[in-house]
């Protein structure tokens, strides 16, 4: 079958200044007839959709024709490869980020990767999608799947409602981290304070009033309370606000305290937005979890690539740290003990509730979490800095 130049045109969808210009490189090779009209063969036809799927893959028209010609570098095609492999797997991210945002495809995973490559953009996404600050943190770091959140998060409250501590620690670590402040506190910033278990060692073992911070209006309420039965509510001012937008003057505390908790804003954001609230050679006592080999399990790598991507070695922290602006005055691991009090309990209560929410990913979540700590806990733990305004 022959085509003149502009039913060729049509069949391969370009223009006939395209198909002239691919004859001029010969790339195709037409040829006049008597009526002065130019045709072309099947094997032109053949030969431009081919070259239109080279050009898609990367190539240029004179790669093109070298290809056709089997001129081509081998190299130069492993190279191109590549490249088209790299574009695919990106369009294949954007493919799924548009199929989250309607609702579909793995929720979870996708949760996961927006939260590594995007963390900031990702909770003020969530919040735009009418979570509160609150509800939002919590999908970020626990539930990861706007469709499932309140199941989710009615599970995993079922599980912590009646355990005492809601992460590792004890009241010995506490008690060395702040005998390590160099200079006796007067007013104690305390964030994230949740049941007020560091606070009451604080009060306890200071003579400074403290301030204890965080977004649940409940725990502050029974917090509050337990301290005027004690007598020493004067020593204590509950605030109900977000860690990420204190509400106090700028240098008007001595010593902010922040156990377990800056991981939620990020550690870097949090040692940048904490610090104008210290005096000067104010002091900041900052725990977080961190890796302890530098060779660390695939099994424990895969859960904390997912469950806490910023989780680092101590080193690493540490230089953070001093590139923020701080003297690191004294550092140590959490105790031993500080894990048991807290994993020892929730496995208890995992194996209770087992039989009745064998079904509930919340509780599948969390008992990962456990098995991972009984098979891995020599490579990971929780770290104590006492750092100093500089």
């Amino acid at each position: 079958m022959m085509y003149r130049i502009s039913e060729l045109a049509a069949e391969v969808g370009l223009s006939r200044t395209a198909l002239l210009y691919y004859e001029k490189q010969g790339l195709i090779a037409g040829r006049r007839l008597e009526n002065g009209y130019r045709v072309y063969s099947d094997k032109d036809l053949q030969r431009v959709r081919l070259i239109q799927q080279l050009l898609a893959g990367g190539l240029t028209l004179k790669e093109c024709k070298a290809c056709l010609d089997a001129k081509v570098e081998k190299q130069l095609l492993q190279n191109r490869l590549k490249v088209l492999d790299e574009e695919i797997e990106r369009k294949k991210r954007s493919r799924n980020l548009l199929a989250a945002l309607l609702g579909e495809g793995d929720l979870k995973a996708w949760h996961e990767s927006l939260d590594q490559l995007a963390p900031d953009a990702h909770l003020d996404w969530l919040i735009k999608q009418g979570f509160n600050e609150k509800d939002a943190l919590r999908l970020k770091w626990l539930s990861k799947d706007m469709n499932e959140h309140d199941a989710y998060m009615s599970d995993f409250m079922t599980v912590f409602e009646t355990l005492e501590r809601w992460g590792p620690g004890s009241e010995q670590d506490t008690v060395n981290a702040l005998s390590q402040v160099p200079s006796a506190p007067r007013h104690i910033l305390e964030i994230g304070c949740g049941k007020g278990l560091a606070t009451q060692v604080l009060i306890d073992h200071s003579q400074a009033r403290v301030t204890a911070l965080d977004n649940e209006p409940l725990a502050l309420s029974r917090l509050a309370q337990r301290f005027e039965q004690q007598g020493a509510a004067d020593r204590l001012e509950t605030v109900c606000a977000s860690m990420t937008e204190l509400p106090f003057a700028e240098a008007c505390f001595d010593l902010i305290w922040a156990e377990g908790c800056a991981y939620i804003m990020g550690v870097e954001k949090a040692l940048a937005q904490w610090k104008p609230f210290l005096a000067p050679q104010g002091y900041l006592m900052i725990s977080d979890l961190v890796w302890r080999t530098e060779d660390p399990s695939q099994e424990s790598v895969e859960f904390w690539s997912k469950s806490y991507p910023d989780i680092q070695l101590v080193q690493t922290r540490i230089e953070q740290m001093k590139k923020a602006g701080y003297q690191v005055v004294e550092h140590f691991p959490q105790s031993r003990e500080a894990w048991s009090n807290y994993y020892d309990a929730l496995a208890d209560r995992v194996a209770e509730l087992e039989p009745a929410m064998a079904s509930s990913s919340a509780l599948r979540d969390i008992k990962e979490e456990v098995n991972l700590y009984r098979q891995f806990r020599s490579e990971f733990g929780y770290h104590m800095f006492i750092l100093k305004k500089a």
